[in-house]
């Protein structure tokens, strides 16, 4: 139990989803940088992925020289656009195209805008 006069701590829990980025869409000759293919945790059927459809994705990542407010982290945001077979996959678009380095890296698709 919290003594009396404190707080007690509760964990809120995350306001969004984790990611992967696995690829970028394409087909047997072309590839499509506009377009990137992600992977969410806990998704596996084409089905469930229509509630993520619409919602916020975050690229976070760490750059060489502060900005100017001191900050190293930096993101790219960017949109889920639609599902991507029947496994579970989505496309997302990004404002800049992701960079080659951030294939497997974790973004984040925000719960927002929620459509409940």
């Amino acid at each position: 139990m919290a003594a009396e006069g404190k707080k007690s701590t509760e964990s809120v829990g995350r306001l969004y989803s984790r990611a992967s980025f696995v690829g970028y869409k394409g087909s047997k000759v072309n590839q499509y940088h506009h377009t990137a293919l992600l992977r969410i945790e806990g998704v596996r059927s084409g089905e469930a992925t229509k509630w993520y459809l619409g919602k916020r994705v975050a690229y976070i990542y760490k750059g060489k020289k502060a900005d100017s407010r001191g900050k190293k982290f930096r993101v790219i945001w960017g949109k889920v656009t639609r599902s991507h077979g029947t496994s579970g996959a989505v496309r997302a678009k990004f404002r800049t195209n992701l960079p080659p380095t951030a294939l497997g890296a974790t973004v984040r698709v925000m719960l927002y805008p929620s459509s409940i």
